[in-house]
């Protein structure tokens, strides 16, 4: 599995993602934004999957990040 971090524009759009994952299966959790990553809307989602998830978001996100180790983060998506 693979541990993924999605920030958003908007705090509506991190709901609507997490719930989105939630109805494909996918556990995900809310959680405050790293400003290492973001300083836009302020909330984030983290989730962990065994498939490339780059397909899985809509135009919502702000970025989608692989998280590669502590502190160690792989842009894979930018919608900035």
């Amino acid at each position: 599995m693979k541990d993924y971090i999605a920030t958003f524009h908007t705090h509506f759009s991190a709901v609507k993602t997490h719930r989105s994952l939630g109805a494909a299966g996918i556990e995900a959790v809310m959680m405050p934004t790293l400003r290492a990553l973001s300083s836009s809307c302020g909330t984030c989602v983290a989730f962990q999957a065994d498939r490339d998830m780059r397909e899985c978001l809509d135009g919502e996100y702000e970025c989608l990040y692989l998280v590669e180790g502590e502190g160690d983060y792989q842009r894979l998506l930018d919608n900035r």
